[in-house]
């Protein structure tokens, strides 16, 4: 009788559905890969839209004007001229005329160094930081220097800035089309693990519908074995990704590893989301995955 007694008293309820199994952690693994994957897409996304956003702020808030010199007025005097003229419009901040050597090392990159002659007539540039609440147009620009007599072409680097807010959208919906695809993918992943477990434990299933469960509460046990471990797989791929991207953060300073794409901290902190949307993710696929499989059992 003691026997029995403290069978009963030790005795615990086991789950329904098993916590854990050994072929768990493939699939865990496969899901952190995944998350993984997502989360350097996730950085290099945020890291990429910040450096379009800097470049056109830059862009928008400069111009260039290439002179052209009249009769026999030098080179350098009509640069000098068409900044006066410049500086004088409403909304120019500063306007600087550009020497030779500097206009030349504007064209090394283009022509080599040492190819251009010294005699050769080079037209000179002037740059202009615009006012980035008032700047003025291309045409308020030309304008002034036409009413002037001066031979120049405003370049506002309109052109330039639609390129660039073009790729900012482009590397944003390529980084949401690769977060959509990894999301696709764990979910399909799940779905078949979740159907592969049900398949593997008919018996209980059967039991459980005796017992008067409904397929709602088994999808249930599904999900949330599975949304347990999309989280902790979220947190495998989620940590990695923010290592690597700490490391180029502290690699390259105050810019990050590269200019090009600027990590910063704050794009480290929304990896954080990565876990809990793993195991929303997982728990939907499952339970769908199973609702279905339970309509389809007789």
């Amino acid at each position: 009788m003691s026997q029995a007694a403290a069978f009963v008293k030790t005795w615990k309820p086991g789950p329904l559905m098993p916590r854990s199994e050994t072929r768990d952690g493939g699939l865990v693994f496969v899901i952190a890969v995944l998350c993984f994957f997502a989360c350097v897409t996730a950085v290099a996304a945020l890291a990429a839209s910040r450096a379009a956003g800097g470049w056109t702020a830059q862009l928008q808030d400069s111009a260039t004007v290439l002179v052209r010199p009249r009769g026999g007025e030098g080179a350098d005097a009509a640069a000098a001229r068409a900044a006066e003229v410049l500086a004088d419009v409403r909304g120019v901040s500063e306007a600087r005329a550009l020497e030779k050597d500097k206009a030349a090392a504007l064209l090394e990159p283009w022509l080599g160094k040492g190819i251009l002659a010294d005699d050769l007539p080079m037209p000179r540039l002037v740059t202009l930081d615009l006012d980035p609440g008032h700047p003025p147009s291309a045409a308020d620009l030309e304008a002034a220097l036409k009413a002037k007599d001066v031979d120049a072409t405003v370049d506002d680097h309109s052109l330039w800035v639609r390129d660039i807010v073009r790729a900012g959208v482009l590397a944003r919906a390529a980084a949401l089309g690769v977060f959509a695809l990894t999301a696709l993918a764990a979910a399909a992943v799940i779905a078949f693990a979740a159907r592969a477990v049900l398949a593997s434990r008919r018996e209980i299933v059967e039991v459980l519908h005796a017992a008067g469960a409904k397929d709602g509460f088994i999808a249930g046990l599904l999900a949330r074995r599975f949304a347990g471990m999309a989280f902790v797989a979220g947190l495998g791929g989620a940590l990695p990704a923010a290592g690597i991207g700490a490391a180029a953060r502290l690699a390259g300073g105050g810019q990050g590893l590269t200019p090009v794409l600027p990590v910063a901290w704050i794009d480290l902190v929304t990896l954080l989301a990565c876990p809990i949307l793993a195991a929303a993710v997982a728990a939907l696929a499952a339970r769908s995955a199973a609702m279905r499989l339970l309509r389809e059992t007789p």
